[in-house]
């Protein structure tokens, strides 16, 4: 036996009438209690600025993915349905003969809506009310959105609350440790970071001549000097991590000559013991190093006299393999990476811009100039900012009021942000960006 085609007509827009606005619902988002709101101006004024809403039905807690309400699952099935059931409204030969107001009834066109059922949290008329909602309390509609808005309007102002009081906590989400010095825990100029799998932070403090290592809660753990027998006295200017867990580090020498200043690149274990070295081409300088850990390739920033940057690829024995980026004139590289993908990034603070290359050194394309994603330490204007992989602009991590000169960033495995500052010789964590 089938139901009458109005109380069946009135439990399905029961289902796709939003709770809040007391509309059928527009781009209708659902949350992860199941239930669903119009995406806006509902979830988005719901949300506020904290990161987290209050269900307006279950009341439960719900945390928020980082790009907002906008981010959440679409109800699909009740975007279809309620587009069909504007169409059926719409075709009906009832609807033609008299057009439907904002205040008459989908389902009964020539009554006006003037009810509101409190069971069924829906707009009602008159037949509504003998049909489908014989016996159930109503009131007054305007009553109804009055108390409906007062109602939103304080969850509103809970979730602003709530908000200012996590973003409070947010923005504290991150410890910064370390002053100017040469005891344990202090820095003088650190340039690289790099973070291992188990979480340790290896810092190369560079004038202070040594590695120093912390845990992810700026616990210090250890240190081990960078001195190589036989060598001039050698700056760590950089550090990165291979696939094996060990350190390769680039060192400077303190002594300038006709060359350049002496460079060498070592492979330390994580206790500070030296396995290997090699010398790479000597320039006017050397910057940056990376680990290109699918092919155990060192890759190494070097700066000409003539103000023009390479990167060189060599084999962990010193055999260069081969030379990149020459031809997009980078000025003044500062830092180098490898991505999951293979691809080499290059930041350049002259042009303020990335080059990306792939993996056998062919230019890809260059971004910057514009206010699994790419984290970069903005030196010049005192900033971390994050790009997605295509070079567009996502957000800023940290700006001047956290940073003095970010200097160098990594990732640890869990996810927190390690930065260095050569201006406030300070290693800062962002557990939360």
């Amino acid at each position: 036996m089938a139901a009458a085609p109005s109380s069946l007509g009135t439990q399905i827009r029961e289902e796709l009438t939003c709770s809040i606005c007391l509309e059928l619902f527009t781009r209708p988002k659902v949350l992860p209690c199941q239930h669903t709101f119009c995406l806006s101006p509902c979830l988005e004024n719901l949300a506020g600025r904290g990161g987290t809403l209050k269900c307006a039905v279950c009341r439960q807690q719900v945390r928020l993915p980082r790009q907002g309400v906008a981010s959440l699952p679409d109800n699909l099935m009740a975007a279809n349905m309620c587009e069909k059931l504007q169409n059926v409204t719409t075709l009906s030969g009832e609807t033609r003969e008299q057009p439907q107001s904002g205040n008459r009834c989908s389902f009964h066109p020539t009554e006006e809506v003037k009810l509101y059922c409190k069971q069924c949290k829906m707009p009602v008329c008159s037949e509504c009310c003998e049909e489908g909602h014989d016996g159930h309390p109503t009131t007054g509609l305007r009553k109804a959105a009055q108390e409906r808005r007062c109602m939103v309007q304080a969850n509103i102002n809970e979730g602003r609350g709530r908000g200012h009081h996590h973003g409070n906590q947010c923005h504290q989400q991150h410890r910064t440790f370390g002053e100017k010095g040469s005891g344990i825990g202090q820095f003088n100029g650190p340039l690289g970071v790099t973070v291992s799998d188990e979480g340790e932070i290896f810092v190369a403090d560079t004038l202070n001549q040594r590695i120093q290592v912390f845990t992810l809660q700026g616990t210090f753990v250890r240190q081990f000097p960078t001195a190589i027998s036989g060598e001039w006295k050698v700056y760590p200017e950089d550090v990165a991590m291979d696939g094996e867990g060990n350190l390769w580090v680039l060192l400077l020498g303190g002594i300038y000559t006709d060359a350049g200043f002496a460079q060498i690149a070592v492979q330390y274990d994580k206790q500070g013991r030296v396995l290997r070295k090699f010398k790479p081409k000597q320039t006017e300088h050397a910057r940056g190093v990376a680990v290109d850990t699918r092919r155990n390739h060192i890759l190494i920033i070097q700066v000409y006299d003539d103000r023009h940057d390479e990167v060189l690829v060599y084999q962990p024995d010193g055999t260069r393999v081969r030379t990149v980026g020459k031809q997009q004139e980078m000025r003044c590289s500062t830092s180098i990476t490898v991505d999951g993908e293979g691809n080499i990034l290059v930041s350049d603070c002259s042009n303020d811009c990335v080059f990306v290359y792939k993996k056998n050194g062919q230019f890809l394309f260059k971004f910057g100039n514009r206010a699994g994603n790419i984290i970069v330490a903005d030196s010049n204007n005192s900033r971390v900012e994050m790009f997605d992989k295509t070079g567009k602009f996502f957000k800023h991590v940290a700006t001047l009021s956290d940073m003095g000169k970010p200097t160098a960033v990594a990732m640890a495995t869990q996810g927190q942000l390690v930065v260095t500052d050569v201006e406030k010789n300070t290693v800062s964590i962002f557990s939360d960006y």
